[in-house]
């Protein structure tokens, strides 16, 4: 069942309760990256200008329903009004009288920034009553918080019950990036999966084997998978314990026709720093006193030839320790080609997680793949295959739509 766009609804003179994910870097009281803003108010922006009254309901933090003056959302205003290009109001509740006197006090085209959702008790345990008086706000819900899907929050799912509920469009494009990605993509498909342990992504592993053409794996990750195929570990970070789980792997890869790639060389030292000696080795040749902290030349130069064959590209993790030089190479470089050939056109590339987006800023290329999704946990739950209870609200709830 489909989810039904904003964009779709007359909004002239109609309030809109938003949801939001403005949880933003806060320094010395001001916000020290935006990103998130700007891309919201990006897609707030035509509703606007269309004659919507918006109520935006985020969270900042994990105050547990307490009220924590650090973590007040007051301090959003001024970037949020710099990027929606319009005076942003605040209410200092979300779920109160007063939120209500406010929210019914906006004219055509205004905009009403309401007090962090998670200072109310029931918000993180989806509490009815809580929703009720959220939905009392507006006319219609808006969820555009993609990255709060995998939450069943009040103001995520329980809200859906009492308002008609659209998707808003960073939502969309979300979805549609997504989808495309994962569900029906152009192949050969290919997605590239690193990181520290297995053990936190197993269900995305056995996920997307079974849906994608290869998957090439790096980080602490490919070194368990080494590890099971014989490899001497050193000091490498890897999972002994998790063998089982490689086995199992591998088979359903198998079974599905996807190809696993792991590195056939790697680049390892004795220190774990910036700047430290490192040296290249097969991949079954790491030192006793050593560590595996990079895929080598000749596996990225393989990991390159499976992208250039490849249609559809799906990044989530490092393949090695990209935060400490000189360990990002691999990273960095197979970063720069994926992005030469989503430029080219002969790709459609959808990354995401933190770290992998803090990877491709590094390299200097996000701004080139298709889509790079900041969503985090919730990404990661869509790559495992998992209803998302945020969109599985707006998806029951549009009989009220």
């Amino acid at each position: 069942m489909a989810v039904t766009p904003i964009s779709e609804m007359n909004v002239l003179g109609k309030r809109l309760v938003v949801r939001a994910d403005l949880n933003v870097p806060i320094q010395d009281g001001k916000v020290s990256d935006d990103t998130r803003i700007a891309r919201f108010a990006e897609g707030m922006r035509p509703l606007i200008a269309e004659g919507a009254r918006l109520i935006i309901l985020t969270h900042m933090g994990r105050p547990k329903g307490v009220l924590e003056p650090t973590l007040s959302v007051d301090k959003l205003r001024r970037s949020l009004s710099e990027h929606l290009g319009v005076p942003v109001k605040f209410s200092d509740v979300s779920a109160d009288p007063a939120a209500e006197i406010h929210a019914k006090g906006l004219q055509d085209g205004e905009v009403l920034l309401c007090e962090n959702v998670r200072f109310n008790r029931g918000e993180e345990v989806n509490d009815p009553e809580l929703a009720r008086r959220y939905a009392a706000l507006g006319d219609f819900y808006v969820n555009d918080a993609f990255s709060c899907a995998h939450r069943a929050h009040a103001s995520t799912a329980a809200i859906t019950q009492f308002l008609p509920a659209f998707a808003g469009p960073l939502l969309m494009a979300e979805i549609a990036a997504l989808t495309k990605a994962l569900e029906a993509p152009q192949r050969p498909s290919v997605a590239i999966v690193g990181g520290a342990k297995i053990s936190t992504k197993i269900a995305v592993l056995k996920h997307l084997v079974q849906k994608l053409d290869a998957v090439i794996i790096g980080g602490g990750m490919a070194n368990t998978f080494l590890f099971g195929r014989g490899a001497p570990m050193g000091s490498s970070l890897h999972e002994a314990d998790q063998i089982e789980t490689v086995r199992e792997i591998e088979a359903l890869a198998e079974k599905s026709g996807c190809a696993i790639h792991l590195p056939e060389d790697v680049v390892v030292s004795r220190e774990f720093r910036a700047g430290a000696d490192g040296t290249t080795v097969a991949w079954d040749a790491c030192p006793e006193d050593q560590m595996i902290l990079d895929a080598g030349p000749k596996a990225l130069a393989a990991f390159q030839q499976v992208l250039e064959g490849a249609r559809t590209i799906l990044w989530n993790g490092p393949l090695g320790a990209f935060e400490i030089p000189p360990f990002d190479q691999a990273t960095m470089a197979l970063a720069r080609t994926a992005a030469e050939l989503t430029r080219a056109n002969r790709c459609v590339s959808v990354a995401g997680g933190g770290d992998t987006v803090a990877a491709l800023n590094a390299a200097g290329v996000a701004d080139d793949f298709t889509y790079v999704s900041t969503a985090g946990g919730a990404f990661l739950e869509w790559l495992e295959g998992r209803e998302l209870p945020g969109i599985a609200a707006l998806q029951s709830a549009q009989h009220a739509a």
